[in-house]
């Protein structure tokens, strides 16, 4: 019986999906925290403005364009990426502000 109910855990708990994960890009000093990150489809950038000025991030990249619009200093903006690809993600208003997203499994 306890081996049945073990089995019966194991195959649940490795039939499940993975969660997806929320990776945190703060905007400070006119950059992002990072030039460079890789998630998985289906997880989240959240671009939180640290900042003392406005910021505009988007992305024009074929397949995978977005725009989150003007974002205040203390806003949060977040998007999803449901497809593996690289995307060039920039700030409309610092153009020096560059970041690389890969999204692979």
């Amino acid at each position: 019986m306890l081996r049945t109910i073990l089995s019966t855990l194991l195959l649940t708990t490795t039939a499940m999906p993975m969660i997806a994960a929320d990776h945190e890009i703060s905007q400070a000093n006119k950059a992002f925290s990072k030039s460079e990150i890789t998630i998985r489809p289906g997880e989240r950038l959240i671009f939180k403005n640290d900042d003392e000025v406005t910021h505009n991030v988007y992305s024009v990249t074929p397949g995978m364009a977005f725009d989150l619009q003007r974002q205040a200093p203390g806003a949060s903006s977040s998007i999803s990426f449901n497809k593996e690809g690289t995307i060039a993600v920039q700030c409309s208003i610092h153009t020096k502000m560059k970041l690389i997203v890969h999204v692979q499994k």
